[in-house]
């Protein structure tokens, strides 16, 4: 990191380079990585089902759930993020944070 300017993270004051981070309590980080681990585990199940020739429709309901955890996770995120980053990075006079969300949401909404 030679010669390169370090600013604060827009979340919580940690330092960057060239790129953004944002620190969590470790109560969300662990919150956040359970929610994932318990995801990790439905797509395993989705595996073993597809190995063991499931049921389709028992395949789908797995699918499905898998499919609203990271819903459900991705809310999360986006919640804090709105919360936090969003919100100062505006009342700091950044506001080409709102095309970075905008972008980000257009892509959930795929």
């Amino acid at each position: 990191m030679d010669g390169e300017e370090k600013r604060s993270c827009c979340c919580c004051g940690a330092q960057e380079a060239q790129e953004k981070v944002t620190l969590r309590a470790d109560e969300q980080k662990k919150k956040l990585l359970n929610r994932l681990k318990r995801m990790e585990g439905q797509v395993r199940g989705l595996e073993a089902m597809i190995e063991r020739d499931a049921y389709c429709n028992d395949v789908l309901i797995q699918s499905a759930a898998v499919s609203a955890a990271l819903s459900a996770f991705e809310r999360e995120i986006l919640e804090s993020h709105i919360h936090g980053c969003v919100a100062r990075d505006i009342r700091n006079g950044r506001d080409e944070v709102i095309d970075e969300l905008m972008e980000t949401l257009k892509k959930l909404m795929r």
